[in-house]
């Protein structure tokens, strides 16, 4: 099994590459937007407010998730995946799936790109196997498999937040949409890249098992882990396990690998790029896009409204980023209109799979392919993923309309 620490060194990151550029000019176009009066600071007050949590939680699940990888805890889960499915593509097929969509359900989208990617990546290369169709099950399932907790994508917390849902309460309400999205997304998967006319070979080479260099560190990682998705799933405030666990990984590191402590844990472009966004949509806003969303989206609660939130969401999406299209399509969906809003949120979580600034996911898996050598094909990649987020959002439009 490669180490994801040996995939690092093959391609370290440059101190300030073009996501860093991006998450510091796009804060810089909020902070001058704010400062020349077309964001007022009364309504950058209240999105502050409202972000707050959202930002603690990001800030610190992912140097959860950042240290749980350091201590390899996704890497003995993914070798063990490789040696379960003994040799088999369809059982790999299907293991990937359920990985991919555990990852992003229980942590969110964000940390399935950026430390699931090279870890199968890994996968593949110790495996002997092409690693497009383990790299294309990750950000596609980033994305489509992030409906079913709030925690799973940040326009989920904001979804969450609006219709007064505890987290039980949105599971459940998401549950069906959930599982009609990845049977869609996984049957896009097998057709588009896993089938057995797209490869040579029946079978491939299962790895060596695979054991953590630090077991104490290891154990940790599991068990906070497991706290993080036992707190969430018992209501405790999302900002309060994530910041809980991530103090627990980091005080076993300054005990256990003190070098692993480093400021670059802090993922400042992340919080500098939604700060920036937020801010933009205010601005955007006010220059006419709510009026025009207005009449896209409508303010029908039935059927048709549904439908068109649905479709307007993945198509702004795609065209512009998934948080900034859900903020400013959700200004205007009327209040009580819950139906409409979930359509919103399916379409843009499950449709942003065609352009490669749809989701901020996708930008940080394709920075993490790069840097592993792997660069897809772009007419294939949107091809098929046009293909993937219609066949995706309407099947999971479809269960949400049945639910009713």
């Amino acid at each position: 099994m490669v180490r994801l620490d040996a995939v690092r060194r093959l391609a370290p990151v440059r101190r300030m590459d073009w996501s860093a550029w991006l998450a510091l000019g796009l804060l810089a176009l909020g902070m001058l937007l704010l400062a020349t009066g077309l964001v007022p600071a009364a309504d950058a007050d209240a999105t502050l407010h409202r972000i707050a949590p959202i930002l603690v939680f990001l800030f610190a699940v992912l140097i959860l998730a950042e240290l749980a990888a350091r201590a390899e805890f996704f890497d003995v889960l993914a070798a063990r995946m490789a040696i379960a499915a003994r040799g088999s593509y369809p059982a790999l097929f299907g293991l990937s799936v359920a990985l991919a969509a555990a990852t992003t359900m229980i942590l969110n989208l964000d940390t399935t790109a950026v430390l699931l990617t090279p870890v199968m990546l890994a996968v593949a290369a110790r495996a002997g196997i092409a690693p497009l169709p383990l790299a294309m099950t990750t950000i596609w399932l980033a994305n489509t498999a992030s409906l079913l907790l709030p925690v799973s994508n940040l326009t989920n917390l904001l979804a969450a937040d609006r219709v007064g849902l505890p987290v039980l309460g949105f599971a459940e309400r998401m549950l069906l949409p959930q599982l009609a999205a990845l049977v869609a997304t996984a049957a896009c998967l097998w057709f588009c890249y896993w089938r057995r006319g797209l490869r040579s070979e029946s079978r491939y080479q299962p790895p060596p098992r695979f054991h953590p260099r630090d077991r104490v560190l290891f154990r940790v990682a599991a068990l906070t882990c497991a706290f993080f998705v036992v707190g969430i799933l018992v209501g405790v405030p999302i900002a309060v396990v994530s910041v809980v666990g991530a103090v627990v990984l980091l005080v076993a590191f300054a005990v256990r690998d003190r070098a692993q402590v480093r400021w670059a844990l802090i993922p400042w472009r992340l919080l500098a790029l939604v700060g920036g966004m937020f801010l933009i949509v205010d601005a955007v806003g006010r220059l006419g896009l709510s009026r025009l969303l207005g009449v896209l989206v409508g303010v029908d609660p039935g059927l048709g409204g549904v439908w068109r939130a649905a479709a307007t969401g993945g198509v702004l999406a795609n065209l512009i980023n998934n948080l900034p299209a859900y903020v400013a399509a959700e200004a205007v969906v009327p209040l009580g209109h819950t139906n409409q809003l979930l359509g919103l949120l399916i379409g843009t979580n499950a449709g942003p799979l065609v352009l490669p600034w749809a989701s901020l996911a996708t930008l940080l898996w394709l920075e993490r392919c790069r840097a592993a050598g792997l660069s897809p094909r772009w007419p294939r990649f949107l091809r098929t993923g046009a293909l993937t987020a219609i066949v995706t959002v309407v099947a999971a439009v479809s269960v949400l309309l049945l639910e009713r």
